[in-house]
């Protein structure tokens, strides 16, 4: 997992190769003129390692770049080098989980759907906990590792209440509404507090009824990234597959316009916003009756 935002990084590699092509230098003429090695630039653009802010500077004036711009991706620069908060949870986060959080934390929007449980960035404490304890089935965790990752996800969810929020489209499978995870007042609980983030002009959720034909239309969970530029950069949409065989972090457009087509598929087919929040309104009445 990269100790650095993982966007920024990214960003500021496509805006140097960018720079460098558009003066018509190769990566080994630049690398010679700084006495580096090809290697070097060429992971430095890839973001495969991080770079000096000094390095970059030293970059801009072979590119000529103009004191505005300079400005901007020296300002990038300074922000790839800082550590994202996540990096205090390496512990507990795999290579592409930690990819991913990284991504989700700068992703400007997030389209989702659940097909087994809530989305974990509407997850509450309990409802949460019970997900990750009950994965021990498959792989055993010690209790401060379960506990490790109960505090990773509800420090995930400040994207929906930070000064510039994440914009949260969620789709979920009315099954998920009648699953049980824990007992009936924890998912009572969870329906409520589904509700209560609903509220939020920055969350969106509908659900996918059981009863709607959706052939040919099939998938498991999967979350959907959009990035809105910065430093004058469009950073790519990332598709992040999360299941018992896949957990995966995928950008090649074939891949990311698929998964669009499917979300937008599946939203046409759920409920409107105002119905959906009445049926998950019923969901908390049923599970309190029962």
């Amino acid at each position: 997992m990269a100790a650095a935002p993982t966007v920024r990084r990214r960003r500021l590699g496509i805006e140097l190769r960018r720079l460098r092509e558009h003066v018509g230098r190769t990566v080994e003429e630049i690398a010679e003129r700084l006495d580096w090695s090809p290697s070097k630039l060429s992971r430095i653009e890839n973001a495969r390692i991080g770079v000096r802010v000094s390095d970059v500077r030293l970059l801009l004036e072979l590119y000529r770049v103009d004191e505005s711009h300079k400005g901007e991706v020296l300002a990038l620069a300074q922000a790839a080098t800082e550590q994202g908060w996540w990096a205090e949870y390496r512990d507990v986060l795999s290579g592409d989980f930690g990819t991913y959080v990284a991504l989700e934390d700068e992703a400007h929007t997030a389209l989702t759907f659940g097909t087994y449980a809530i989305p974990g960035l509407l997850q509450n404490r309990e409802y949460a906990h019970r997900i990750l304890d009950s994965g021990q089935v498959i792989a055993v965790s010690t209790p401060r590792q379960v506990e490790r990752r109960l505090e990773l996800r509800m420090r995930r969810q400040e994207v929906l209440r930070r000064e510039n929020p994440l914009a949260l489209s969620a789709v979920i499978d009315e099954s998920v509404l009648l699953r049980a995870i824990g007992d009936r007042d924890i998912m009572q609980r969870q329906m409520l507090d589904l509700l209560d983030l609903a509220e939020l002009p920055n969350v969106h959720v509908h659900v996918l009824p059981l009863d709607v034909d959706r052939e040919p239309i099939f998938s498991d969970t999967f979350t959907l990234l959009e990035f809105a530029p910065a430093y004058d950069v469009v950073f790519p949409d990332i598709v992040y597959l999360d299941n018992l065989l896949t957990m995966a972090v995928l950008q090649s457009d074939s891949a990311t316009h698929m998964y669009r087509l499917c979300w937008n598929a599946l939203r046409s087919l759920s409920l409107s916003a105002d119905d959906s929040l009445r049926r998950i309104s019923r969901a908390a009445e049923e599970w309190r009756d029962r």
